[in-house]
């Protein structure tokens, strides 16, 4: 069972993390999309991926294909950034436990009436690639295991217990758009308008419908700022969602920054959950999301220190 379940997640890595790990291997200089600290995507590896979703219309329109074309990039750079990041403070990958797992594997594609060969040709990887895959794979996890314990599991889980227990909020909001590269005095005038804004809506000059068709810069302010509902975890940034679940129903929020900018929150509704989650009953799926969590804090941090070009064009 194994076996299958490293052939689907290697299957599931191929498109990306084989791709971005490749693109500095190639013997010659490719034309490219972008280089992170130094190391190159190329163009033809983003086109490799984006063939690898499937056939794409095509009548689709430009914009759109350009917006495919860099959604797939960023997540390219996040797994190279993630290489990267193994290769300098990952475990050492052991020789004897990738061969184990190769051989998992190329079981599981047995079962599945495939051979490694296909595999790779599936994917237009060399068997050398794949390797260096589950060297990175196993290197993950080991690096999970020393920094993710029971007890971090279950503080994941109280901590969030709203989430897992189906808690949903309906939100608008108001957004006044702050460059990442913002000078201080402009952070300041941006929270000082919107604090002016809140004034007016918890005074009751203005409805906070309002005031959002008036004065937000988000595409929901035609709506009154409504954003609909959403859960507590990964659909909305964690600081926007955060500061929503905290506050109660009808009241306004203080300034919220995230990086679309700054905003104010209100809530109009709240709903609970079918019924109450069970730690014990699913706490392999909080140890999944308490993982996928550590995933995104390493990338933040490694894009943070990193040198990224971005050089893909329309």
């Amino acid at each position: 069972m194994r076996g299958t379940l490293w052939a689907a997640a290697l299957a599931g890595a191929a498109g990306l993390l084989l791709q971005a790990g490749a693109a500095h291997a190639q013997q010659a200089a490719p034309k490219a999309a972008a280089v992170v600290n130094g190391e190159t995507i190329s163009v033809a590896d983003v086109e490799t991926v984006i063939k690898s979703r499937g056939p794409i219309p095509v009548e689709i329109p430009a914009e759109k294909r350009k917006a495919l074309r860099r959604e797939v990039l960023e997540m390219m750079i996040d797994r190279l950034l993630m290489e990267q990041f193994l290769r300098r403070q990952g475990p050492k990958v052991d020789e004897a436990e990738v061969n184990k797992r190769m051989a998992e594997m190329e079981q599981g594609l047995k079962m599945t009436g495939k051979s490694l060969a296909d595999f790779c040709k599936a994917t237009d990887q060399t068997e050398k690639q794949v390797r260096a895959v589950v060297g990175q794979l196993f290197q993950w996890e080991s690096y999970v295991r020393g920094r993710v314990s029971d007890q971090d599991v279950k503080r994941y889980y109280d901590d969030n217990k709203d989430f897992f227990d189906g808690v949903t909020v309906h939100a608008s909001h108001i957004l006044v758009r702050v460059p990442l590269t913002a000078t201080e005095a402009e952070r300041q005038a941006a929270r000082q308008r919107l604090l002016a804004i809140r004034q007016q809506v918890v005074g009751g000059q203005v409805e906070f419908a309002e005031a959002a068709k008036k004065y937000s810069e988000c595409p929901s302010a035609k709506e009154g700022g409504d954003i609909g509902s959403f859960p507590r975890k990964m659909v909305v940034e964690e600081t926007f969602a955060k500061a929503a679940f905290a506050l109660p129903v009808g009241q306004v929020s203080d300034v919220v920054t995230t990086d679309f900018g700054m905003h104010i929150i209100k809530v109009t509704e709240r709903k609970l959950g079918e019924q109450p989650s069970e730690f014990g009953k699913i706490k392999d799926v909080v140890r999944d999301f308490c993982i996928e969590e550590l995933r995104q804090a390493v990338l933040a941090h490694q894009r943070k220190g990193a040198k990224i070009d971005v050089y893909l064009g329309p």
